[in-house]
């Protein structure tokens, strides 16, 4: 049973017109691993879409007899905007859309560009296998945790009854999307959070500080908690009407609220013109529901793919 819910609606027509978009530019063009095809596709950005776009690659470098070099960099949201907007990078990881800021500096400097939703997430909120008292916060609660200015310092400071030992906070750095898409749903800013935590672009830091440390709490993709599902305990989240952990089933309804969110790529539409970037996007279209779900993601749902392929019948002719 493959994702459904009014977030992957969006999905689905974002997909569409980018895979008509995608086949109008590259008309005539031989399929990835038809032969012919080589050259330089160069992606940054998003930790949390990495583990997705890695996949893809794998197979893309396959699929073309390695006639294809694909080199991917972990930078964070943020960092991959700034290079994908000085024209550094031809394709940009996200986990968030792209900003105000960012489309300016896109625009100053030329830069045109498709986005694409590739998949949905959630945001896991985790602590140390070890913590038996922690199975659920509150949205309030989790914004009293990480406010600028907050002064939570022991675990008794967000709920009494709980232990009287310093809490320690693990997060993503700030140019990472997951940063901005927590700091705004929890915090109700983008980038609004206090400064005094472990702050890593790379999840699998993360992972590894929180498994380490008997006070943490952090939050990451919820494709890096599945993969390390036993040496972390996952944490349900309360937005007023109930405890709701994440999963593929409340990701894809939106019942996991509010750290449910679209994943992206986006594409500078004069790379397009390259055979090996344009191969490259329509095999990673082409291919989403395998390679999300070996990824630990949500994919598209079959009526998204219906919708993208009719989009593509009808501009194929």
């Amino acid at each position: 049973m493959r994702a459904h819910g009014r977030g992957a609606a969006v999905l689905a027509w974002g997909v569409a017109l980018a895979v008509g978009a995608l086949l109008a530019a590259g008309c005539g063009e031989r399929r990835a691993g038809a032969g012919g095809v080589s050259g330089v596709v160069e992606v940054d950005g998003s930790s949390t879409v990495y583990p997705i776009t890695e996949a893809v690659v794998e197979e893309f470098t396959a699929a073309t007899g390695g006639q294809v070099q694909v080199t991917v960099g972990v930078s964070g949201t943020g960092g991959g905007f700034k290079r994908f907007c000085a024209g550094e990078i031809d394709v940009a990881n996200a986990s968030r859309p792209i900003d105000d800021a960012e489309r300016a500096a896109c625009e100053a400097n030329g830069i045109a560009f498709l986005e694409i939703p590739v998949a949905s997430d959630g945001i896991a909120i985790v602590v140390h296998p070890d913590n038996t008292f922690v199975d659920c916060l509150t949205v309030e609660e989790l914004e009293r945790i990480w406010e600028p200015g907050s002064r939570v310092r022991l675990w008794s400071d967000v709920r009494p009854g709980w232990p009287a030992e310093p809490i320690r906070l693990y997060g993503p750095g700030t140019d990472s999307g997951t940063f901005d898409y927590f700091t705004e749903a929890i915090v109700g800013r983008a980038g609004a959070s206090r400064p005094d935590y472990t702050a890593s672009e790379d999840d699998n830091v993360l992972v590894q500080g929180v498994e380490g440390d008997p006070g943490a709490l952090g939050y990451f993709g919820y494709a890096y908690y599945e993969a390390n599902r036993d040496r972390l305990k996952l944490v349900g989240v309360d937005a007023g009407g109930g405890c709701v952990r994440p999963s593929p089933e409340t990701i894809r309804t939106g019942r996991y609220r509010p750290l449910s969110r679209p994943l992206f790529l986006y594409v500078r539409r004069d790379a397009l013109a390259r055979p090996a970037v344009r191969e490259f996007v329509r095999f990673y279209i082409d291919n989403e529901e395998q390679l999300t779900k070996r990824a630990l993601f949500i994919d598209l749902t079959d009526a998204q793919q219906r919708k993208a392929r009719q989009e593509v019948e009808k501009l194929a002719g």
